[in-house]
């Protein structure tokens, strides 16, 4: 099962995600780079269409307008950085994925 953390700062948002042994992470896209931070396992990360292989701990950034998606090859733990003020978790999403995707 995917648990998900929510981690707030002034203008940081952290989200840390569990991610199990062979479980897949819808692609998306947003409008700006971020990073992410790979802090436990071992995990393919598809961006458009190249896949690269990545073993904890890692740090990588994410283009802007670029779908990307997380395959866990062993139980992993991901973090996803953004700059944004939004606090609700139930919004958080919605600003920060490109609309449409």
């Amino acid at each position: 099962m995917i648990d998900i953390v929510h981690h707030f700062s002034d203008g940081l948002y952290a989200k840390e995600t569990f991610i199990p042994y062979d479980t897949f992470l819808m692609q998306h896209k947003h409008t700006y780079a971020h990073m992410s931070i790979l802090a436990k396992g071992r995990v393919l990360v598809k961006v458009d269409d190249d896949v690269t292989e990545h073993e904890a701990p890692a740090c990588i950034n994410i283009e802007a307008n670029k779908h990307h998606s997380v395959k866990a090859l062993e139980d992993s733990i991901w973090y996803c950085i953004h700059a944004t003020e939004e606090k609700n978790i139930d919004k958080i999403d919605e600003v920060l994925i490109a609309k449409g995707e």
